[in-house]
């Protein structure tokens, strides 16, 4: 059923190794796939399972709950919230953590639950995301002590998350502030941390050219697993599929009107104020999907010569004038997406998936 996701299980299963192999080579051994985005899609996580990474990520507890038998250590991303401390313990072994109020419930729940649950501590290294601010040495020492001293948690590593919120990049710099960090948490501690993570899919390019420290051992990857390519500069990785999850949707409607809306012009649904240039007319044909199912603006069509005009909330609306073939009602386009419409697809209802292997 139209509008779907057209899930390539063994696209995806090869985007993984791949990832597994060129991170292997320079010393990233303990890879963590990401699989938030997919909303942890029980099909897509066993082919990315099969890949031979270390761990298993994710920012909800609800979707760490669906993958517990497959064998890897799961990791929950998103700092997590007081009131979801037993969810933590019973579906995470390890967490990335920064406050101390959660950090003293974790230990309460892991208590009750008679485990001991891992805490990775989260450094903000300037992106203004999580993370304890990396001038702040005395909250950090702090936070350590506490994780130390609880019986039922181990500090088990460190991590920084830059690009998602405030776009820094990861550099060279700003990852020697975080290893000058991590060496101070080791010597107050005594003993090396076992996992030092490196960043996300923006740290890719400066793992290839050399650029990480040797003491990094993970990166938590999911856009360049999902769709191909690194997001400090957006660049495709070549030998790796861009197309493993396509949108697929289906005309409804096929017409030629003008190019500019006649009549006087006001706010459209969403309250935007839009500007249109008048071409003449132009054939346009309409999808069946919208706002309210996909992020619109972010889907790049991969059939030539379509060009997305825009969208209301049900309708996407495009310029079919210039196909080498002409579009027709019941036709299937297909598009590739940005990681938003991607979640965007993903969490919808009005969304269905199909897979191919």
């Amino acid at each position: 059923m139209y509008p779907r996701l057209a899930i390539d299980l063994k696209k995806l299963e090869h985007n993984a190794r791949e990832l597994c192999r060129r991170a292997g080579e320079r010393g990233v051994t303990d890879i963590a796939f990401v699989t938030k985005v997919f909303t942890a899609d029980r099909r897509m996580v066993e082919a990315v399972a099969k890949s031979g990474c270390r761990y298993l990520a994710d920012s909800r507890t609800q979707n760490l709950t669906t993958y517990g038998d497959l064998g890897k250590e799961r990791i929950l991303l998103r700092v997590a919230m007081p009131s979801e401390a037993e969810a933590v313990v019973a579906h995470a072994e390890i967490s990335f953590q920064s406050e101390q109020k959660t950090l003293r419930a974790l230990e309460a729940a892991a208590e009750r639950a008679g485990k001991r649950h891992k805490v990775v501590l989260m450094i903000d290294l300037g992106d203004l995301r999580e993370g304890i601010f990396f001038r702040d040495t005395q909250q950090i020492m702090e936070t350590v002590d506490l994780v130390e001293a609880s019986p039922h948690l181990v500090l088990y590593g460190a991590a920084f998350n830059v690009t998602c919120y405030g776009s820094v990049l990861p550099t060279e710099e700003n990852l020697g502030v975080f290893m000058g960090i991590v060496e101070q948490i080791e010597a107050r501690i005594g003993r090396k941390l076992e996992l030092i993570s490196g960043g996300n899919s923006s740290s890719i390019k400066l793992m290839e050219d050399g650029g990480l420290p040797a003491r990094v051992n993970n990166l938590r990857l999911g856009e360049a697993l999902i769709l191909g390519r690194e997001t400090a500069y957006e660049q495709d990785l070549e030998g790796m599929y861009q197309d493993a999850v396509i949108l697929e949707a289906e005309v409804v409607e096929v017409q030629t009107k003008p190019s500019h809306p006649v009549g006087e012009l006001g706010v459209n649904a969403f309250g935007e104020k839009m500007t249109y240039e008048d071409i003449g007319n132009r054939r346009r044909a309409i999808c069946a999907i919208g706002r309210q199912d996909m992020d619109c603006d972010n889907l790049t069509p991969r059939e030539a010569g379509v060009t997305v005009v825009g969208a209301s909330s049900d309708h996407l609306i495009l310029d079919v004038t210039d196909c080498p073939q002409p579009v027709a009602v019941g036709d299937v386009l297909s598009f590739r997406m940005s990681y938003g419409a991607l979640l965007r697809g993903f969490t919808s209802k009005y969304v269905s998936r199909a897979y191919f292997d």
